[in-house]
């Protein structure tokens, strides 16, 4: 199925790491999740649906319920103890964002919703203005429809055409056939950095590195890869870098676009409201300065303080023995899911994290994903918000387990073993 080789770098070799480290303490670890302690149908939990949303260290839940506790207030707009430091920790946060992208300046960083939010912005702020018709923005075609729909509504308004960079049977970009798509019509690459459905690790640096000889500006998706190395925004030189809080073991509701400033700057705000203005009248208004212009009205100042102790809790552990962990746990399932005969893979590319997607012969795969409920087990069926990705497959949906820093081989085993209750009640 592939060899998974994240870790701590921006564009992993290909040689990855499977040493279990040492200090990694994955006993404790799994303590820190309260969830995980927890049965399903009376069994143990196996969580292994990391790619829709993890799981939230007790840290994470804690920093949420303080603020509620001890800081709420909105932010900006008080000149009382409370406002300021209720101010002071959502501009902390930002700053943890900003050291955990390795990004230039805390202005660099905008909060939002999560990564669907941050692609609209880049779609409606950076993108409308520079567009004319007969341009055109490449995507990938193994996107997930928060990086296709935004921009086939803008490629409608503006009658702009949509490229995509074609994959290999094995689920990796060709990257031959990229460099010829672009031309001085060319306006945006927009690229995912680890596919949900297949957990390829795109080759990001390599692509930005192609396209800014074209003077072509690239937005990563980094929804996927950000849990599962670490990743320097810099070192990458993209335009624009997107994530969600939830993927990465922070709240729902909440997450950050990083953009280089001298983009920021000239782009106008996205939504307008309370908190992004200097000066109003009814017959003007002059705006607040980057980041404050992006983030109209009260924002998820909780999700923020949530978001920045996720992020110091993975600091905390080390994203390269996290890395490492789930290397070996990942290719341990490889092993033991192609072991299983009447199991297909989709997607084996080389330089992959953890995803395992599957289809089984003659089962679908809402079949597999209920029947895995009843053991306990919990993965995710359908087309994962990647129906091209499907379409080019071939097939309507597929089983895809995930894999994140507190996932055990022994939890790979009781997938294993609830695969095969598969085949049994499906008599083979």
């Amino acid at each position: 199925m592939g060899t998974k080789t994240a870790h701590d770098s921006t564009t992993p070799d290909a040689a990855g790491t499977t040493a279990h480290p040492p200090a990694y303490d994955i006993g404790a670890i799994r303590k820190d999740f309260p969830i995980l302690g927890q049965t399903v149908r009376g069994k143990p939990l196996v969580y292994l649906d990391n790619a829709a949303t993890t799981q939230k260290p007790q840290a994470m839940i804690d920093a949420v319920s303080t603020y509620y506790a001890e800081t709420n207030a909105n932010i900006h707009r008080g000149v009382y103890q409370l406002s300021q430091k209720s101010t002071d920790a959502y501009e902390n946060a930002r700053k943890t964002v900003q050291r955990f992208l390795n990004a230039r300046d805390p202005r660099e960083i905008i909060f939002v919703r999560g990564t669907t939010e941050a692609v609209n912005l880049v779609a409606k702020s950076f993108c409308r203005l520079r567009l004319k018709p007969g341009d055109e923005i490449i995507l990938s075609a193994m996107e997930h429809h928060s990086n296709i729909v935004p921009w086939q509504i803008l490629c409608q308004e503006k009658n702009v055409k949509l490229r995509v960079i074609p994959m290999t049977e094995s689920g990796e970009l060709d990257l031959d056939a990229f460099e010829p798509l672009l031309s001085p019509r060319t306006k945006l690459v927009g690229i995912v950095h680890v596919s949900n459905a297949l957990g390829t690790i795109n080759p990001v640096r390599k692509i930005i590195e192609i396209a800014h000889a074209h003077d072509v500006p690239v937005l990563v998706d980094g929804a996927q890869s950000l849990p599962h190395f670490a990743v320097d925004v810099q070192e990458l030189d993209c335009d624009f870098f997107a994530f969600s809080g939830h993927k990465i073991y922070g709240p729902t509701g909440i997450g950050a676009l990083y953009g280089k400033s001298e983009w920021l700057d000239i782009m106008p705000p996205f939504q307008g409201g309370g908190d992004m203005i200097k000066y109003v009248t009814f017959e003007k208004t002059e705006y607040s300065d980057v980041p404050h212009k992006f983030e109209a009205g009260t924002p998820n100042i909780a999700g923020a303080v949530g978001l920045a102790a996720a992020l110091d809790y993975l600091s905390g552990i080390g994203q390269s023995s996290i890395a490492a962990h789930e290397n070996r746990v990942t290719e341990y399932a490889e092993r033991m899911l192609t072991a299983l005969d009447g199991l297909r893979p989709i997607g084996t590319a080389k330089e992959r994290a953890g995803v395992l997607s599957f289809v089984l012969e003659d089962v679908h795969p809402h079949d597999i994903g209920t029947i895995l409920d009843q053991e306990g087990v919990a993965i995710r069926t359908g087309h994962h918000c990647a129906q091209p990705v499907m379409d080019f497959y071939g097939v309507p949906a597929t089983a895809r387990a995930s894999i994140g820093l507190y996932n055990t081989t022994d939890e790979i085993d009781a997938l294993a073993a609830a695969i095969r209750k598969v085949f049994e009640v499906f008599g083979r």
